[in-house]
């Protein structure tokens, strides 16, 4: 049986009666979302199905990760579909608080995380509140499910990054699990706002994975380690395409999120890519790492 709860109280009481079902304490899996789920999402739950006894879903569009201009008005939303979805693959419950039950009545929030430089660089540089909101209400969310995982999409790499962070900094009990990016057959990554896309425009969005693909072949096969001779490549091969506003290439050490000069045999490696493809923005990276 599934339960779909939105007051915080009842989260609480389900999940304990759930938790604490027979002898042993039953270890919760957690996925949050802001719904429209596709099978990016799906593949978290599997996840978090397959390690956890109780699963638990949140579907939730967090006004305080969104600035001004941005989507949060048109983000896409079904809630009857992501229901139907997330019983399908035996979630146990879905967690769908309105805006008022997550942060009150009051037109401010009072209380926000922040968590320093991990969101100075990629896109926190221009979505500079982004990473407050989302770790706000990532840290309101740990609190009230108290799950042993919480399970991420890569595709967000700057996300679970600076959760693994601040969930390492303010000891919450439980452990980030990054999971494999989910692309359609030609390389595009999963997105909720693919939504947006219109026909010629998803043709179009092929080429941030592709100049991922075309970076990660000069470096692990030609051994290219420049960066920003990298980058300047790529980004003379994007300006190319009609329809297409780069919002930042970078080349970044996979631990600090920060910009490196040159590429460095036995170092993680992050390459992140986030783009304007006509007005919506998508973002995708591959993770390398150069064995000597």
């Amino acid at each position: 049986m599934m339960y779909v709860v939105e007051k915080i109280s009842d989260c609480k009481a389900t999940l304990a009666a759930l938790r604490h079902d027979g002898d042993t304490n039953k270890r919760v899996g957690f996925v949050p979302t802001m719904g429209y789920l596709h099978a990016g999402h799906a593949s978290l739950i599997e996840r978090a199905r397959a390690q956890n006894e109780v699963v638990v879903v949140s579907i939730f569009v967090n006004p305080l990760q969104f600035g001004p201009n941005e989507d949060l008005d048109k983000y896409p939303r079904d809630l009857q579909s992501d229901l139907a979805l997330c019983e399908r693959l035996g979630v146990d419950i879905v967690f769908t608080p309105t805006v008022a039950t997550m942060y009150g009545q009051e037109p401010t929030v009072l209380t926000r995380v922040h968590v320093d430089r991990l969101g100075e660089h990629l896109c926190g540089a221009s979505r500079p509140i982004h990473f407050d909101g989302v770790c706000t209400v990532c840290a309101k969310l740990f609190a009230i499910v108290s799950p042993n995982y919480a399970y991420f999409g890569k595709k967000d790499a700057q996300q679970w990054r600076i959760l693994r962070q601040m969930v390492q900094d303010l000891s919450f009990d439980l452990e980030i699990v990054p999971c494999p990016i989910i692309r359609e057959e030609d390389g595009l990554a999963l997105s909720s706002r693919n939504a947006y896309l219109s026909p010629k425009e998803r043709h179009t969005a092929l080429i941030l994975h592709d100049t991922l693909v075309s970076l990660e072949q000069k470096v692990l096969v030609h051994r290219e380690f420049d960066a920003s001779r990298l980058i300047a490549q790529a980004v003379e091969q994007i300006d190319r395409a009609p329809g297409v506003r780069l919002d930042y290439l970078s080349i970044v050490d996979d631990r600090t999120l920060s910009p490196i000069d040159r590429i460095e045999p036995e170092k993680d490696v992050l390459i992140a890519i986030a783009a304007y493809v006509g007005t919506t923005r998508l973002i995708d990276n591959v993770e390398i790492r150069v064995e000597r």
